[in-house]
């Protein structure tokens, strides 16, 4: 009670007397904390019952208003005191001890604010940064403890300020060698040479800081540690990770912005300190662990695709209904949200330690937990990984981050695959004969999971998955021009000649004739060889050749509006551009590799994953409609990337292909040839192909069965992807013709 009468009466003389100069007034209130501690013998009262954190503001408010009436960059005489007399190294110590009770909260208080309200730079002063640096070691110390607030607010103010000036982060790696409280040898230094001016009580770093080679300089010089020395402790990480174990949520969300800014630094020593001397990869990859741990063993893939995309630390939930909407849910969310967590750090991180990181969720995260489970023999437990990777997979932004996932998933190896070589990686090999699985839904949720995989921005991919094998063009027959079969039409007698076939005649639907089309006037005059000099095939003979395979009595989209090739042209033409920006960096080059440099001689082997891709497209008519829609789906994606040789192989009806290999033209001509007999043993054909369509579109309603129903279903997908193939192939000649001299 006296103590606040005495309060009052302070704060009224203080009204009624004449203001001081600034530094006799901040002299005053420094004097006022520290006779406390001289004359009070009660030590156990609160320090809200005390004036110092009404001096401990006067000062602030002090300094601020000084170099407010300053020039900028000047420093005034309030903060000379401040620095010549080591005030806040004594308030550290006072902090320390927390004497009075509550007086760790007021000191990291006034820190933070002084950092934070102050504009020219402090951390350079040995005065200020090593007191603050003690001062990071105090937090984080206790668990939920009372000051948690204040000593995340404080480890923020600093983390914002080293990536103001990124240099200074080496006076906050210490030499684990010498005791914390130990003078290093830059403040020997400091003392022999009189760093802190007696007039000014600067540093000399500050008297640096305008010119930045030598502020690094000093920064290194000065700093408590030999930066290349690897027993650095970096505390002000460790710090931030023990808030992160906090209870109270947005403890937690500020502990891990500050650990953003930290690994964005760009300075190396600290970026090795930070994956080598602390505990952050551990973190990251362990708490990715224990939350994906916590998922359910089986969950409807559909629930973990459609659920909502959630940034880290702002997903706000309610138990009870996310239980209500899938049992899950509220797990889901959680792992989806420190995967974008650990995904944007390592998006920022410097390129070392961004690698370093990656590599850590690499191996301590997919091969050691999600590798078991996509290897397992249980259909609900493939189901379930599969959807959960598929969702990783398009989650996974940062460059590092997602090259690591390819190679945990794909392999490293370059060189061409052979047959006897495609179980050499056995996740690799394993994902892919899942495409061909004998559960639908795990064949379509793996062949989801390759459509997500080669649209994401890395070469490798690509690599690993199709273009390694067609790197020598060895798919092409290898005879001297003078010993080939002598061409008819342009083409080996043996061809498939689309023009003599009665399929392929001239008694085509109307949907299907390109030549009345205006933008067929960008395509080459006829010439008697159907292929042009520069190896490209004429792009109408190619369209033709593609809308012309299922013929008149198998097609059915002429019949229905809005079903038409031209929808195909404008998707075709958007997502070539799209595909156009994301391989630009790959160094494609526009022709193929010139025959006389490649190793023809060597046995073709188109892939693993063609293979299986191209023995299922070789079932489209005896299997599920969503099975065909996926596998149509990743063919037509690959055949959209503008690489010569996957453009010729996927594309071009007219190659002269090896004995023994196949195409995906040749692939479908196979299929159309069997149509073609079982549609004579199917009476009623054509209206109940139609009636199937128009099911498929909505535009009928479910009524009774309709006979050979997968057939049926498998003919009208065939079409659709011979005119989706046709458009792509058009668009991509038309982009190489207008981007061509």
């Amino acid at each position: 009670m006296f103590s606040k009468f005495t309060s009052i009466l302070q704060h009224a003389v203080e009204a009624l007397a004449p203001s001081l100069p600034l530094q006799e007034d901040f002299v005053y209130h420094w004097k006022a904390i520290t006779h406390y501690y001289i004359e009070t013998s009660d030590d156990k009262a609160p320090v809200t019952d005390t004036n110092i954190p009404s001096h401990l503001e006067q000062m602030l408010d002090i300094l601020t208003q000084e170099e407010k009436e300053r020039e900028s960059g000047e420093t005034g005489p309030c903060m000379e005191y401040l620095l010549h007399h080591k005030i806040l190294e004594t308030l550290y110590t006072l902090g320390k001890a927390d004497c009075p009770p509550g007086m760790k909260q007021q000191v990291l208080t006034f820190y933070t604010k002084l950092l934070a309200h102050i504009r020219q730079p402090l951390l350079p002063h040995i005065n200020v940064h090593r007191p603050v640096q003690k001062l990071v070691r105090l937090c984080g110390e206790v668990l939920a403890a009372p000051t948690e607030n204040e000593e995340i607010q404080f480890l923020c103010i600093v983390c914002s300020k080293l990536k103001q000036d990124p240099y200074l982060v080496n006076f906050f790696l210490e030499n684990k060698s010498k005791r914390p409280e130990a003078k290093g040898p830059a403040e020997t230094a400091a003392g022999k040479e009189n760093v802190l001016d007696p007039d000014t009580g600067q540093s000399t770093v500050v008297e640096r800081a305008d010119r930045p080679e030598e502020a690094a300089a000093a920064a290194s010089t000065s700093s408590p540690t030999n930066n290349n020395n690897n027993s650095n402790n970096y505390n002000l990480v460790t710090s931030l990770l023990n808030l992160t174990k906090s209870p109270d949520g947005r403890i937690v969300v500020k502990a891990c912005e500050g650990l953003m800014l930290l690994v964005s630094l760009p300075e190396p020593a600290a970026a090795k300190c930070l994956t080598e001397n602390t505990e952050l990869c551990e973190l990251l990859t362990d708490r990715l662990v224990s939350f994906y741990k916590a998922l359910p063993q089986s969950m409807d893939p559909l629930d973990i695709e459609t659920v909502e995309s959630v940034n880290w630390g702002l997903d706000v939930y309610n138990l009870k209904e996310d239980a209500a909407i899938f049992t899950g849910k509220r797990p889901l969310i959680s792992f989806l949200s420190w995967l974008d967590y650990c995904d944007q750090l390592i998006k920022e991180a410097q390129k070392s330690a961004a690698a370093v990181m990656a590599r850590n969720v690499r191996e301590r995260f997919f091969v050691s937990v999600m590798e078991p489970q996509l290897m397992q023999t249980s259909e609900v437990g493939i189901l379930t990984s599969t959807a959960l990777l598929n969702r990783i997979i398009r989650q996974v932004t940062s460059e590092a981050l997602l090259q690591e996932m390819i190679y945990f998933l794909l392999g490293e190896e370059t060189e061409p695959e052979t047959a006897a070589t495609v179980a050499q990686n056995p996740l690799r090999h394993r994902l892919i004969e899942h495409c061909d699985h004998l559960s639908d839904e795990i064949s379509i949720m793996t062949l989801r999971l390759f459509e997500q995989l080669i649209q994401k921005p890395n070469h490798h991919i690509l690599h690993s998955l199709v273009l390694r094998s067609l790197e020598e063009r060895n798919y092409l027959e290898n005879k001297p021009q003078e010993e080939r079969e002598p061409l008819e039409n342009g083409q080996p007698h043996d061809a498939v000649d689309l023009e003599e076939d009665p399929l392929f005649g001239d008694d085509l639907s109307p949907d299907s004739r390109l030549s009345g089309s205006d933008w067929l006037s960008s395509s080459p005059p006829q010439s008697p060889d159907n292929s042009k000099s520069d190896g490209k095939t004429e792009v109408h003979k190619i369209v033709n050749s593609f809308l012309c395979l299922v013929p008149d009595e198998a097609k059915s989209s002429y019949q229905v509006e809005g079903t038409g090739y031209d929808t195909y042209l404008r998707d075709a033409h958007r997502q070539f551009r799209d595909y156009c920006g994301v391989c630009q960096r790959w160094d494609w080059r526009g022709s193929p590799k010139p025959l006389e440099k490649c190793n023809l001689d060597s046995p073709f082997f188109e892939g693993h994953f063609l293979k299986v891709l191209f023995d299922r497209m070789g079932r489209i008519l005896d299997q599920p409609y969503d099975v065909n829609l996926q596998v149509t789906a990743v063919l037509s994606k690959l055949s959209m990337f503008p690489h010569p040789h996957l453009h010729e192989y996927l594309l071009d009806p007219y190659i002269n292909l090896a004995p023994g290999c196949r195409s995906l033209f040749s692939v479908i001509v196979r299929v159309v040839g069997d149509l073609m007999l079982r549609i004579q043993r199917i009476p009623d054909f054509t209206p109940k192909l139609l009636l199937v369509r128009k099911r498929l579109l909505g535009l009928e309603p479910e009524g009774i069965n309709v006979d050979h129903m997968t057939l049926l279903e498998g003919v009208i997908v065939l079409e659709e992807f011979c005119k989706e193939l046709a458009a792509i192939a058009f668009v991509k000649y038309h982009a190489a013709s207008s981007s061509s001299p």
